[in-house]
């Protein structure tokens, strides 16, 4: 109870140092990858168009990154879902 009125009146449970740091984690991975913050907007923009189709999702809440390792990137999608659509 006290982490959803903590999360409406805006406190987090994390320090402003980590989220700062996960900031910046996410600019790295974002330079390294060389995708500018134009096409991760429209990135996001067109998995927001098509997975609106098939569902109602929480846009205020989801956090869409790239991640990487020595030889690779992935995109990686937190998208909270509300509820599904009936066809």
């Amino acid at each position: 109870m006290i982490n959803l009125l903590m999360k409406i009146f805006g406190k987090s449970e994390r320090s402003s140092r980590e989220i700062a740091r996960d900031r910046l984690k996410v600019v790295l991975i974002h330079d390294r990858a060389n995708v500018s913050p134009e096409v991760m907007d429209h990135l996001r923009s067109d998995i927001i168009r098509v997975i609106s189709n098939y569902m109602e999702i929480n846009q205020r809440d989801m956090e869409i990154t790239l991640a990487n390792d020595e030889d690779s990137v992935a995109l990686v999608a937190n998208i909270p879902v509300s509820k599904m659509k009936h066809a």
